[in-house]
Parts: C-alpha cells; structure tokens; sequence
C-alpha cells in the first residue's frame, strides 16, 4: 500500500517513458551498427523523429512535475495526500503527454515540410531535428528559430519549476531538527536532481545553442 502514492506513479511514467524513448532509438541503431546497408525510409523517419521528441519532451515536463511532487512532499507533509491527490497529479502526467506530442507535431510537420533535393545521409545516429536539417536545401532559418525558441522555453520553464520546487525545498530542510529527516530528504531528491541535471544539461549542450557553434561531428 505504501507504492500507492503520486512519487511511485511518477516514477512509473517516467520508467515507461524512458523505455519508450530507448525503444525508438536504440534497436534501429544496434541494426545499423551491425549492417552495411544503413538505410532507413521517409515514413520511419519521421515517425522516429515524432516520437523521439515526444518522450523526450515529456520526460522533460515529467521532471518538473516531481520536482513540485516533493516540493509538498517536504514542505507539508500532513497535507501531502491532499495536496497531491488524483485529481492534481493525473492531470500533471496527462499534461506532460499533450504537451510532448504538441510539441513533437511542431517539429515534425516543420521539418517534413522542407525539400530534400540534395544528399540524403544522415549524420547522426537517429533521425533527429538538427541532422534533418542540415541536408534540407530549402531555407531552414524559421526551423532553427523553432527548434531554439521552443526547445529553450520549455527548457526555462522546466528548470525554473525544478529550481524553485529545490529552493523551498531546502528551506524547508534548513528549519528541519531531525538529522534523519534531512538524510531521508537528501536521499529522495538526490537522485531526482542527478536525473534532471543529466537529462537537461544534455538537452541543453544539444540544442539550446546558436546555429553557428552546432556541428554534427
């Protein structure tokens, strides 16, 4: 009975979305690597790229949410079932989802609506939105404004949410007397901001950047 709170279903989406996420990359890429004829076709192409973007992306809104889970966990606990009831953290999941697959929609449609006249390799071990455009011989200028504005306001808000979610958080430990109290906090969220700090500082290095400093090497 005890699984049977909002970090543990958190927990779960977020397993579920990262074998998701694996599963569209990883056995396609193992294929590549053990064959000559790396050859993917349009429809999986693009299909990769959807969902690629829209696990990622919901992982990202994932995070934010658990961020503010613990957030209410930590700060008033006697509230903790109350506060993060059914109603308030399915909605969370659901909106992680919407707004992945939004997102992912934007991206998709904008890149598959460019011209590829030229080369068709791909240099990248996915089909990703950078690698995509850069064999497109349309002009890509509104793509990149798309992929930067999109990917660094989702990035800001998602951090945001994670960095005030931590900053009551340790004030809340700060007020805290009991040394096992504080262990049992730093032992729950330790792990939380290694998973955020490693998926979005990725995120970060990979696409929040000027065009001029990306280079697919």
């Amino acid at each position: 009975s005890r699984l049977h709170n909002p970090m543990y279903y958190f927990l779960s989406v977020l397993s579920s979305v990262d074998a998701f996420f694996s599963s569209v990359i990883t056995p396609n890429m193992l294929l590549d690597f053990m064959s000559n004829d790396k050859v993917i076709s349009l429809p999986e192409c693009a299909a990769q790229m959807f969902l690629a973007t829209t696990f990622g992306t919901t992982e990202c809104f994932l995070l934010a949410a658990m961020a503010y889970d613990r957030y209410v966990a930590v700060y008033n606990p006697l509230l903790y079932s109350v506060s993060m009831s059914p109603r308030v953290y399915l909605p969370l999941i659901v909106a992680s989802y919407v707004g992945g697959i939004l997102h992912a929609t934007i991206h998709t449609v904008a890149t598959f609506s460019l011209s590829f006249c030229g080369s068709n390799e791909i240099r990248h071990f996915f089909c990703d939105i950078p690698p995509l455009l850069a064999i497109s011989c349309s002009d890509t200028h509104i793509n990149q404004l798309l992929l930067f504005y999109f990917a660094g306001s989702m990035e800001i808000s998602t951090i945001l949410t994670v960095l005030v979610s931590y900053g009551f958080i340790l004030v809340a430990v700060l007020k805290m007397h009991s040394t096992e109290g504080r262990r049992k906090v730093f032992s729950t969220c330790g792990s939380h901001l290694t998973g955020v700090s490693l998926f979005h500082g990725t995120l970060l290095f990979m696409y929040v950047r000027p065009t001029s400093s990306y280079t697919l090497e």
